[in-house]
């Protein structure tokens, strides 16, 4: 739709496409430029009223506005508007996406043009280390709901003038702001081609869950793939170090999480905190971590499997010390499996103040009734809280969830079926995790397959600085 040159006919109109005087939060005003009528609309609550009355007074007053009428819209533009983000636009639908999104319209009688002014100003909390990526050392940012400021904490930290961010709307409804992310001398030109198509093809009414929503759409897995097809990080010197790799990174507007990709199993095993120690300490920590990935999958499992069928084996007698069915030790591990996490997402949902006290006061007092009633051993409980502390040393939330519901699978099929339930549903679980799919069919174990020494040995190791710095994305030929 088109805009008209008579004012009170776009007024007209605006007032048929917006709920003006219904909706409280929609402020118009009838404005006079010398002898010239105009029509402003906005927002409240998401534009910066202190830049609109200056500008309003500025325009309104007879001394800055010596002419008695105006001839040429762009000429006045560039000559009285002295705010930098303003721009010309005759399509009603430009306007109503923009108005929408906090920059306001201002119409001039005579032109079938109107100025988006974008003195916009979203609500925003600080920016706060995240929760889930805490370090002892390093920047204590991270990225908020608020897109632009989510873009001016990577620009602060790469100032290559080849940094690009490319604004796509996601959601008939939403209208959702989506910025895609890369430095454009590095990175991988095709996956970015198709990345723009795919968001392009979108078809859907909103981003009910932001982060999570666009995830789903970008790559469509099957129930039996739990693992996570894209890393996610609330940190910006991690996504800057991605983007320095020639990764690509997604931003959405109203999140505080930044998608990176292409994703391989690899980066689940790496932290910020592996940077910010020495090279030996890093590489310890993140060997620990590759083994805290075994033992948070099988650990409970082959404890099962040698309690319940071989608790006699030597060497493993200590395995267990009361002699139980395998049935009834396997509804003490699941007993202990979901009870864990029960007073895990229980404390995470608590106030701050009790969190703490009730998860450790109340696992001592409930294990211990728990014992008395015969509804868990003390190896269970035992093997249980090791299992849940190795996962909680995972640097990601998504991949130890994924790696708990394997453990749960290989648990009652390994109960039920002994030697040879453990041994299947190893298996897949092994073809599970090699059928992740991930976007553009790009490898989840690059660069294990294919394979590529220079880049795995990066993954593998915690380098020094002056040794792990890409010149150029990584060969994944």
């Amino acid at each position: 739709m088109i805009l008209s040159t008579q004012l009170d006919e776009n007024i007209k109109m605006a007032k048929q496409l917006f709920p003006i005087g219904k909706s409280f939060d929609l402020i118009s005003r009838d404005l006079l430029f010398g002898e010239t009528k105009a029509f402003w609309i906005g927002v409240n609550g998401l534009i910066e009223s202190s830049i609109l009355r200056e500008l309003f007074s500025d325009l309104q007053d007879p001394h800055f506005m010596k002419d008695t009428s105006i001839s040429d819209i762009q000429n006045f533009m560039n000559k009285k508007i002295g705010f930098s983000q303003v721009q010309l636009t005759n399509d009603w639908n430009v306007i109503i996406k923009n108005v929408l999104s906090g920059p306001s319209a201002l119409f001039i009688d005579g032109f079938s043009q109107v100025m988006i002014i974008d003195s916009r100003s979203y609500p925003t909390r600080s920016m706060m280390e995240p929760d889930t990526e805490k370090v002892t050392r390093g920047a204590k940012d991270g990225f908020v709901e608020t897109l632009v400021s989510n873009t001016a904490l990577i620009r602060r930290r790469i100032r290559n003038p080849n940094l690009t961010f490319e604004i796509k709307s996601v959601g008939s409804d939403s209208k959702t702001d989506v910025a895609i992310g890369y430095i454009g001398e590095i990175v991988d030109e095709d996956l970015l081609r198709k990345l723009k198509t795919k968001m392009d093809s979108l078809v859907v009414t909103s981003l009910t869950m932001g982060t999570k929503s666009l995830e789903e759409l970008l790559v469509k897995r099957r129930w039996f793939n739990p693992l996570p097809t894209f890393y996610l990080t609330e940190r910006p010197d991690v996504a800057c170090s991605y983007l320095l790799e020639g990764h690509i990174v997604l931003i959405i507007d109203n999140s505080p999480t930044i998608i990176i990709l292409p994703c391989t199993i690899f980066q689940f095993t790496q932290s910020p905190e592996d940077y910010y120690k020495s090279p030996c300490v890093g590489n310890y920590l993140r060997l620990l971590r590759f083994g805290c990935m075994v033992l948070s999958l099988l650990l409970l499992p082959v404890f099962l499997l040698l309690g319940a069928y071989y608790p006699n084996l030597d060497g493993f007698k200590v395995i267990t010390t009361e002699a139980v069915s395998p049935y009834r030790l396997l509804l003490y591990v699941i007993f202990i499996e979901f009870g864990l996490d029960l007073f895990k997402y229980s404390s995470s949902r608590a106030a701050s103040g009790l969190s703490s006290s009730m998860g450790i006061i109340g696992g001592l007092i409930i294990s211990d009734i728990a014992i008395k009633l015969k509804w868990a051993s003390v190896e269970v409980i035992f093997y249980g809280a090791l299992t849940m502390l190795v996962t909680l040393t995972l640097a990601s939330i998504e991949f130890g969830e994924a790696i708990r519901i394997y453990r749960i699978f290989i648990v009652v099929c390994t109960g039920f079926f002994s030697l040879w339930g453990f041994i299947i549903s190893l298996c897949i679980v092994l073809l599970s995790i090699f059928t992740t799919p991930t976007f553009a069919k790009k490898s989840y174990f690059w660069p294990l397959f294919p394979f590529n020494w220079e880049a795995l040995k990066t993954l593998l190791f915690r380098y020094p600085t002056a040794k792990a710095q890409p010149s150029k994305i990584w060969n994944e030929k």
